[in-house]
């Protein structure tokens, strides 16, 4: 056996992703000065519990932490899948922080993928759950996963600070992913919602849903918010509520918005967040989001700004063949990703702006990735 040579990388940016790409190329990293200056240095909580969920989902990975938590040496594994697993998630980011890589890491591994996740499902700063089951798995189906046996089933909400929610996620693997050309937004046909509350009146529900119908319905006439108001076991441990819209278009792309309103959310050291305690009404809740959802469409693109980072990966991550996809402007995440592509796959992306519609045209050549563990079995 040769030595194994590790790609060296310096701070905490991109920790989610330079893991993730990290396990999917089958590329050793040491990352140091993670935080080193800090007034609490070192990995997070949420990221110690990433890496945890990577050791779940894998077989024979190595993770060596030094004790300030500032250095990290990983060595990915064979990523293998299975049934029953359960991981709980840190309360300090939602089940979204986890969602976008499982999702990734469970298409290449040796056997279906089937876990369950405990912890917080909605949070104001990572994508809903419903998000991921309304959006993020029909971007999925476009690059040749089947439908069948990918889902995401919500059991119990649990809103920040104290979780206690739990889904059910499942994924098939593929053998590779199939190259895209998705340049058509279409116009759009239909808008759907999913408001929830748990430990909270139903009303919160009511007021979002009146106040976001009461912009849609001068725009399109087929407007369906539904709503899930949890109690008991399956309403969590925190009071909060939340909403999230998707647009469909005739071409069958899927914009979302959403947002979720913790009632007692805490901050990064525990503390209760004072100015937080100052809340606007649930109708303001409901009109921003239904805004927000309205300036995502005016952006164009075939994805929202949100889901543009997993949109390049998957481009990337197609057999070798040309991919072009339409995105709006290009958000940070996007940005950042793109880097990292080059970084761990080479897959570098040519740009065409579309001055008529304010749109940039993306096209890749995919790394070819093949699931060689799927082959094995």
């Amino acid at each position: 056996m040769g030595k194994t040579t590790y790609k060296r990388l310096k701070g905490s940016q991109s920790f989610r992703q330079r893991l993730l790409l990290s396990t999917l190329s089958s590329t050793p990293i040491i990352i140091d000065e993670i935080r080193a200056d800090d007034m609490i240095p070192g990995l997070l909580r949420h990221e110690m519990s990433l890496l945890r969920l990577f050791e779940t989902v894998s077989d024979d990975c190595v993770v060596e932490v030094n004790e300030t938590g500032t250095r990290l040496k990983y060595k990915p594994g064979i990523i293998m899948g299975g049934k029953n697993l359960v991981h709980n998630c840190a309360l300090t980011r939602s089940m979204g922080y986890f969602l976008e890589p499982l999702l990734l890491l469970g298409l290449f591994g040796k056997k279906p993928l089937s876990i369950r996740l405990k912890g917080v499902t909605d949070d104001a700063k990572d994508p809903s759950v419903d998000t991921f089951r309304n959006a993020s798995l029909h971007i999925l189906k476009r690059f040749g996963v089947p439908s069948e046996g990918l889902d995401l089933k919500i059991e119990a909400r649990g809103v920040a600070p104290e979780g206690g929610g739990e889904v059910l996620l499942t994924v098939p693997n593929v053998q590779t992913l199939t190259a895209v050309q998705w340049v058509e937004e279409g116009m759009v046909k239909r808008i759907r919602g999913w408001t929830f509350s748990a430990r909270v009146s139903s009303d919160f529900e009511h007021s979002m849903r009146f106040a976001a119908r009461g912009i849609f319905n001068n725009l399109l006439p087929d407007v369906h918010i539904f709503n899930d108001h949890k109690s008991g076991p399956h309403a969590g441990k925190s009071p909060g509520y939340g909403i999230t819209l998707v647009a469909e278009t005739t071409a069958g792309c899927h914009i979302s918005a959403d947002t979720t309103v913790s009632c007692g959310r805490t901050d990064e050291t525990g503390e209760v967040d004072d100015e937080k305690q100052e809340r606007k009404p649930a109708e303001d809740t409901g009109v921003e989001i239904a805004s927000w959802l309205l300036q995502e469409i005016e952006k164009g693109g075939v994805v929202d700004s949100t889901h543009q980072g997993l949109l390049f990966i998957l481009c990337a991550l197609c057999q070798q063949d040309v991919s072009k996809v339409r995105v709006g402007t290009l958000s940070p995440y996007g940005v950042e990703t793109l880097r990292n592509l080059k970084e761990f796959l080479g897959v570098t992306f040519s740009f065409r702006p579309d001055p008529d519609t304010a749109t940039v045209i993306l096209t890749c050549v995919g790394s070819g990735l093949v699931n060689l563990s799927r082959k094995l079995s």
